[in-house]
């Protein structure tokens, strides 16, 4: 005799809640992958005018010297060792939060969108000097962008290197922005008779520059500083440390096997 059972109050609640943590789940990674689309095709379209010669010397050479310091990194100083410790970076970054994600857009909004939503506003007002003072930041980031993808998709780089991508981005990027600050608060003035429009676009401008210089600052010491990049750096040496007790293990299995062998030699000898 077979009794049904009907399921637990607590099993449906808790099936409910997977339910619906798997929808959220979803939605949030279509629109991030989405996000993602939209900040490759904007990377390639500020690189054209950014090529212009409205990007300082130094600023076009600084993405070549970080390429190569990052590949020196990964080849002398931090070499991959573990897929395992590339895929589990994947995943954590699956895995974020809903409040993270959030954190993400915002940072990408104000960083990316805005910024160029005002150069494109400096080209169609003939403002030069908006445009001048914009366009490094957005260079540097759409570099930036161009890299952490890059990076993310192959497995040939540690965990260090990959947390290293907007460290420097990000250091350098500030000093940009403090720039950016100094031309639209110190070196542009309007004049008395200035209409409505013209006061409110500086004053975008200038919001915008403090705003950026406020985030990308929490970013690097608040974030970046004190736990993504001690998080990559402990996932790596946890990596290393058992693959080199592992090897250890094989190697003294090894010859403890071959003393095992010499020893019955002698005794096959003398049978």
């Amino acid at each position: 005799m077979s009794v049904a059972m009907a399921p637990r109050p607590n099993q449906n609640t808790r099936a409910h809640e997977y339910d619906q943590q798997k929808q959220s789940r979803v939605l949030q990674g279509g629109v991030m992958r989405s996000v993602r689309v939209i900040e490759l095709q904007l990377v390639a379209f500020i690189m054209v005018f950014s090529a212009s010669g409205l990007v300082p010397l130094f600023d076009l050479a600084f993405p070549i010297f970080a390429s190569l310091y990052l590949l020196a990194l990964s080849r002398l100083a931090f070499p991959s060792y573990s897929y395992k410790s590339n895929e589990l970076m994947k995943s954590d970054c699956e895995r974020r939060s809903s409040m993270f994600r959030a954190y993400e857009i915002v940072g990408t909004t104000l960083g990316l969108f805005l910024p160029l939503a005002y150069v494109l506003g400096g080209f169609a007002r003939g403002d030069e000097h908006a445009v001048r003072s914009a366009t490094p930041h957005l260079f540097l980031l759409s570099f930036q962008i161009l890299t952490h993808n890059l990076i993310t998709a192959l497995s040939l780089f540690s965990p260090p290197v990959r947390a290293l991508v907007p460290l420097l981005y990000t250091v350098r990027g500030i000093f940009v922005i403090l720039d950016w600050i100094n031309d639209v608060w110190l070196n542009k003035t309007l004049p008395s008779n200035a209409n409505f429009q013209d006061i409110a676009w500086c004053w975008f401008g200038k919001s915008l520059a403090v705003a950026n210089l406020g985030y990308f600052s929490v970013n690097l010491f608040c974030f970046l500083i004190p736990i993504f990049l001690p998080r990559a750096f402990e996932r790596y040496f946890k990596d290393t440390g058992e693959i080199s007790s592992k090897m250890a293990e094989d190697k003294s299995s090894a010859s403890s096997t071959l003393t095992v062998k010499k020893s019955q030699a002698p005794n096959n000898k003398s049978d």
